[in-house]
């Protein structure tokens, strides 16, 4: 069937998680991660996805803002600066606005006036995605951001993915769903989406049961993945 409906994960899809320790190093307060704050990025953005997997395999869902702040006090001690509790303040602040990646409001606004239906599929909480659609001024050419808060549980487990066809009527074999994360997009494939993959640093393809459908670079290629 045509793809009528294009959902993306958020964080590292939409959102560059690596912002707020690039922003937070180039301010004059934090100079002391000017040289590892892609340590520090990679290690929150890794803690973040392994502790949202083990709360999931476990049963000890809690709001992914906890799961955030856990992840960056784990890393800040990996690199040595747990003891800067200004740092870490910065870090939470800037979470909230991350940047879009340069090519999602137009990729977005292609979508919208092909009249293909647009949303987020995240771990996010409500108010986490909320502040960051806003900040990233791209509210409007998204119809909804759809949280795992809802179902109680982290992707990539199938009650998640199934928000979709609730909120949109929709068939699964009609949705493109669109991830950074390798696993995610496998997974959705395992589940009937479409799929495509966006593997900004060239990592190799995950060792599970499916793999996407498409892998891109970037964004700019999803209008024509849709049909338009």
């Amino acid at each position: 069937m045509p793809i009528t409906t294009c959902i993306f994960d958020a964080y590292g899809t939409l959102f560059d998680v690596a912002a707020a320790a690039r922003l937070a190093a180039a301010e004059p307060a934090f100079v002391a991660i000017k040289d590892d704050w892609p340590a520090v990025a990679e290690h929150w953005r890794l803690k973040q996805l392994q502790y949202s997997w083990l709360r999931a395999v476990t049963g000890a869902h809690t709001d992914f803002w906890e799961v955030t702040q856990n992840s960056l006090d784990w890393a800040l001690e990996k690199t040595g600066h747990d003891a800067d509790p200004a740092l870490r303040e910065r870090l939470l602040a800037l979470y909230w606005e991350l940047q879009a990646y340069a090519e999602v409001p137009a990729m977005l606004a292609a979508l919208k006036d092909g009249g293909i239906k647009t949303g987020i599929l995240s771990n996010g909480s409500p108010d986490m995605l909320q502040g960051a659609v806003d900040s990233a001024g791209i509210g409007d050419v998204l119809d909804v951001s759809l949280s795992v808060q809802s179902v109680g549980i982290f992707k990539p487990d199938a009650t998640v993915y199934d928000l979709v066809g609730a909120h949109f009527g929709c068939a699964k074999d009609e949705v493109l769903f669109v991830s950074s994360n390798g696993w995610d997009a496998a997974a959705a494939t395992g589940y009937g989406f479409d799929t495509a993959w966006v593997n900004r640093s060239g990592e190799p393809m995950d060792r599970l049961p499916w793999t996407p459908a498409h892998v891109l670079s970037d964004l700019t290629g999803i209008p024509e993945l849709a049909g338009l």
